[in-house]
């Protein structure tokens, strides 16, 4: 199976209280020893539409990339 959509970020989702696709912010909800979990909400409503799970792997990944740029990853 492909990885190529393994570490998608939504910028829109489908939101039920407005009745269409709205943008989204996504929100740090938990940090887990092996994890971090993100909420995603409506900039409109601010109604939780979904949560995104962030696994060491990726975040050793982020760590590392940024460390050597000197910079956050976005």
């Amino acid at each position: 199976m492909s990885r190529q959509f393994e570490n998608l970020r939504a910028s829109s989702l489908y939101c039920r209280r407005c009745g269409k696709a709205m943008p989204v912010r996504e929100r740090l909800l938990l940090i887990l020893p092996d994890k971090e979990i993100y909420d995603y909400r409506c900039t409109v409503c601010a109604d939780s539409l979904g949560q995104r799970e962030v696994g060491a792997g990726e975040l050793a990944r982020h760590r590392l990339v940024s460390g050597l740029t000197g910079k956050p990853l976005r």
